[in-house]
Order: structure tokens, then sequence, then C-alpha cells
């Protein structure tokens, strides 16, 4: 009897002492958790006018453009911030690329910067000697004009900066402005390259592919366009995992080209303001894909949209995204989805559910 009595105390004690270890646990995976989360809460950046643009460079640092305060990089958890004052041709940081020698070029407002991994330094060179000399390359990087808005005496015409690794040439683009409209066919996004090869341009009134011997044009003429439908304003251009161009638009909404046509994918989905008598998808100035394939929309005031291939949905404040002026949809290398914007300005993460700021 006294060895049976002996055995249930040491069971009961064993119990008791797993209990206790699995308590303290779980008090450190929140006390870690509460750490990671006000550890990551505590990086916030002081820009207050907007993230215009992100990049995850190869040495594992993260940039980030303002909209006119210039550029913050974010390296061993500390941040450190770019201006005029330190080499910025301009505090506003439209794009940000990364070159095959681990250069760190900005696309500014006016002009380009680059980032050797000390310093940054205005870049003053260009060749105007070969305008209409087009060509591709695996590994060059383009640019849009050096002006804030259309193009000057030296440009002469609308066009792009090619960098082929050795010089910065400027091409013209295929098109003509007509008086009263310089400003009407200068970049107003980033380049983006097709899995055939065509390298695509958005501009305020076209969007441009050129694949090594010819031009493909977008624009009002071809989609047929007027002062009832609304004008193409092109923000932002993306191709997708499976192969299709999506062009976001000031105005008219998302445009899909699936290579042969163009569809007006805001229409399709009724989802313009008469339509939706709320939140809509015609205001849209960026575009992504996350890892699972899904294409995000941002917009100005009607949030952030998701869509899955069937059905759209809308993530709005209830969900965590503050922002009412979405500039860019980033995936990081780790797959996650990150958003920037203003007002408020920041960068969010998607969760898989909702949007919680990171940064």
């Amino acid at each position: 009897m006294k060895v049976k009595l002996d055995y249930q105390y040491v069971l009961i004690l064993c119990y008791t002492f797993l209990i206790a270890i699995t308590i303290s646990c779980n008090n450190q995976n929140q006390s870690n958790q509460a750490k990671n989360k006000s550890e990551v809460g505590a990086l916030r950046l002081k820009y207050t006018s907007g993230i215009h643009s992100i990049l995850e460079d190869s040495k594992g640092n993260i940039w980030f453009g303002s909209y006119n305060e210039g550029v913050c990089l974010l390296h061993n958890g500390k941040f450190q911030y770019f201006t005029t004052e330190n080499g910025l041709s301009h505090n506003q940081v439209r794009n940000i690329y990364e070159d095959k020698n681990g250069v760190i070029w900005f696309e500014c407002g006016k002009g380009l910067s680059t980032y050797d991994g000390q310093k940054i330094s205005k870049y003053t060179e260009r060749n105007y000697n070969s305008k209409n000399d087009w060509k591709l390359t695996d590994n060059d990087l383009w640019f849009k004009g050096n002006e804030i808005e259309a193009y000057n005496k030296v440009e002469r015409n609308p066009g792009v900066y090619q960098y082929d690794g050795k010089e910065l040439s400027y091409r013209e683009l295929p098109l003509k402005t007509k008086p009263g409209q310089k400003n009407h066919y200068s970049i107003s996004t980033g380049f983006v390259r097709s899995k055939n090869g065509t390298l695509w341009f958005g501009t305020y009134g076209a969007v441009i592919g050129y694949n090594g011997s010819g031009f493909k044009i977008i624009n009002d003429a071809l989609l047929g366009l007027n002062d009832q439908t609304g004008y193409l304003h092109a923000r932002s251009i993306m191709e997708d995992s499976k192969g299709n161009l999506w062009i976001a638009n000031n105005g008219i909404g998302v445009l899909k080209y699936d290579g042969k046509k163009v569809s007006n994918f805001t229409k399709q989905q009724k989802l313009k303001k008469e339509d939706t008598k709320g939140n809509s998808l015609e205001k849209v100035f960026s575009i992504g894909e996350d890892k699972l394939g899904n294409v995000w929309f941002g917009t100005v005031g009607s949030g952030v949209w998701r869509y899955d291939g069937k059905s759209v949905q809308n993530f709005g404040k209830e969900n965590g995204v503050e922002s009412n002026h979405i500039w860019v949809i980033y995936k990081s290398k780790k797959g996650e989805l990150w958003i920037g914007g203003a007002s408020p300005s920041g960068v969010y993460r998607f969760n898989g559910i909702s949007f919680e700021r990171i940064y």
C-alpha cells in the first residue's frame, strides 16, 4: 500500500512539473512575441509625405523612397536618411533599382543618383548622340527623363534613359506630343521586362512595349477612349505570373492586356463608382502580385483590392489599411506583401487576414 501511494505521489509531482514548464514556456513565447512586436513597432519611418518606392537589395538592406523627403536605408535594424544634402538629385524618389554590380540607383523626380555602398552621388553623365538607337540587353536599367514633368531642351522629345552597364543613353519614344500636351507621354511608371522579352513603359497617355525590333502602343486611339469614356492615365504596370500585363489608371480603373486584346477589368468586375455606390476600383496607382498568384491593386481613397482569379475583395481601414493613397505594392524576398502609402504615411504588411504597420 505504501509503495502504491509513493508511486501516485511521484506521478503527481511529474504532472505538476510538466504544467509548470508549459506555463513558463508559454509566458516566454508571449514575452518574445511582445518584444518582437515592440521592436517592429519602434521602427517607424519619419516620412509624412508618403512611401513612393521600396527595394530590398542583394545585401539584405531595405530602401524606402519617399514622395518628397528623400530616401531611407534600413540596415542592421537602424534607419539612415538621405536627402539632397547627402547627394540625392531630388527629394522625390519614384523608383529604386539595383544593377548587376550591386550599385543602387534612385530615379528621382528630377535626375538620377546612385549609392556605391558608402555614399550617394548624383549621376550626371548622359549620351544624347544615339536617341534612335534602340536595343535590348539582359541587364540594362531604364529611367524616366530628367525633368519632373515633360522634357528639357537637350532631350527635345519624350523618351527614356537606358543604362547598359557602361553609359546612360537617351532614347526617344516613337510618339510626338501635341501642342499643349508636352507632359502627355512622360514616363509615369517603372519599367517591366516581360517573360517574352518585351520591355514595357507606362506614360501618362500611353503604355509602350518594345521587343527589340518594334513597338506595341496601347493608347486612347487603340482603346477607343474619348471625353465620355475617360482617357488613359497610366500610374503603374505589372506583368503577372501568367503573362498578363496589368495597367493601373487614375480615372478609368484597371486594364488587362493578355497579349492579344485589352479589356477593362474594373468595368468587367462592376467596380466603377456607379456600380459600387462606395469604394471603387477607378483611381488605381499601384499593382502587385503575391506568392499565391493573387493580384493586388492600391488606390486613392478606396483602400486595397485583391483578385484571386475569381472574385475581388476590398481591404480598408477596418482591415488595417490606414493610408488613403497607396503608392507602391511590393513583394519582399520572404514573399511578404508590403504596401506603402500616404496620409498617414507608412509601410504595412499583409498577415494573411489584415494589414499591420511594420515601418
